[in-house]
């Protein structure tokens, strides 16, 4: 686990769509190796990480029943 990626599921505040992205961002960061990524990388770097944003948000308004901002 990152140990740099916070817990998201809480009951308050409500989770907003940057700290879901900002996650997401680390997390591929973490598992790619790269902070940046090249010329070459950079549509597979984004497209990972707003597809793990999405399936977070999804995740984490199934688990608590809520919904992000």
């Amino acid at each position: 686990m990152c140990r740099s990626i916070k817990v998201l599921r809480r009951p308050a505040p409500p989770i907003t769509d940057e700290e879901i992205q900002a996650a997401a961002l680390q997390f591929v960061r973490k598992i790619s190796g790269y902070n940046k990524p090249s010329k070459t990388n950079h549509d597979a770097f984004h497209r990972a990480v707003a597809e793990i944003a999405a399936s977070s948000k999804t995740l984490l308004a199934t688990v608590t029943g809520t919904t992000s901002a």
